[in-house]
């Protein structure tokens, strides 16, 4: 373990390894009744998926953040730390969630496998909907600003872009083959048809979203930068990368003007986050507001998985958009 010598740090390490016992008494509880599974930890809500999809039944999977929590801000507890160091793999996105980016750092060690390494991520400038010729707001500014500062200007959100999430899958069978050369065939294999059924929503997209009267979306928060890219739209954001950055007065009129504009009839807003926001914005400019859902975590009631809420997306935007 990589002990850092801020005081600060040296607490919250040393309080982990005090949980790490009952940890290890649940892995070992977990191992008397599997101990053929590789135990795989998941930053948040799609590597959770993937990890599953590609594991299959011969991975124990737990999730970071429970169901209904927001997870850019997520903290970790002492027994999360321990799962952290007690890992086999540990798959994470550096950049999107500082504490874990943490834990990982002191505890993971060559277990960590950070799927933003596995293709350049799209920059966080470019994201977000902007005229040609316009300078940046101020709203925009401190958007960018906070983006910055969270991932580098970096936009770490790939996996709404379907054929990306593929890909990571792939090179997550490797990590998995890596840590269980005796199943390797079998992760490759399940990545494949797991490919198979992204590639499949990726042309569902690609059709439902061809012929369109408006190509621009209204968003709370501007999380769907590789969905627009990757189907020819353009996000208009209220906010930046963050779901709790504060939309300056300027921002908001700013996006109102934009809604006019493009006569949106619809506003976007989120699962995870207040509907506030959206609601304000459609008031004004007459439209109404609908969920699309960025998948950074499931609700807490909802039942579907990164496919359904996808393709759930998908309607909402044709309803939104008036796609033929």
């Amino acid at each position: 373990m990589n002990i850092r010598s801020a005081p600060r740090t040296l607490a919250a390490t040393a309080t982990a390894l005090l949980a790490l016992g009952g940890v290890a008494a649940c892995a070992d509880d977990q191992a008397g009744v599997n101990p053929q599974r590789v135990d795989v930890v998941a930053a948040f809500y799609p590597l959770q998926f993937l990890a599953e999809r590609v594991g299959g039944d011969a991975v124990t999977v737990s999730n970071l953040v429970k169901p209904g929590a927001e997870p850019h801000d997520a903290e970790l507890n002492p027994g999360q730390v321990g799962e952290v160091a007690q890992a086999e793999l540990v798959v994470y996105l550096k950049g999107f969630q500082p504490a874990v980016d943490e834990a990982v750092e002191q505890n993971a060690g060559d277990k960590a496998f950070d799927v933003a390494t596995v293709q350049p991520l799209l920059d966080a400038a470019s994201a977000d909907h902007e005229h040609e010729g316009e300078g940046e707001g101020e709203g925009e500014g401190e958007a960018a600003g906070h983006a910055e500062e969270e991932t580098g200007g970096k936009d770490p959100h790939l996996w709404l872009d379907p054929t990306r999430l593929a890909t990571v899958g792939d090179q997550l069978a490797e990590r998995l083959g890596t840590a269980d050369p005796d199943r390797a065939g079998d992760y490759t294999a399940r990545a494949k048809a797991l490919r198979t059924e992204l590639e499949k929503l990726d042309a569902e997209f690609t059709a439902g979203l061809k012929t369109c009267q408006r190509r621009e979306i209204v968003v709370s928060h501007t999380a769907f930068g590789y969905l627009t890219e990757r189907y020819q739209l353009e996000q208009i954001g209220v906010s930046g990368l963050s779901p709790e950055d504060e939309p300056s007065p300027q921002r908001l009129a700013e996006v109102a003007e934009e809604a006019r504009e493009h006569k949106a009839t619809t506003i976007f807003f989120e699962t995870l986050v207040s509907p506030k926001v959206a609601e304000t914005i459609a008031g004004e400019v007459g439209a109404k507001t609908a969920v699309l859902d960025p998948l950074e975590g499931l609700s807490g009631d909802n039942g579907g998985d990164y496919l359904s809420v996808m393709r759930a997306n998908l309607a909402t935007l044709r309803t939104a958009l008036s796609c033929s």
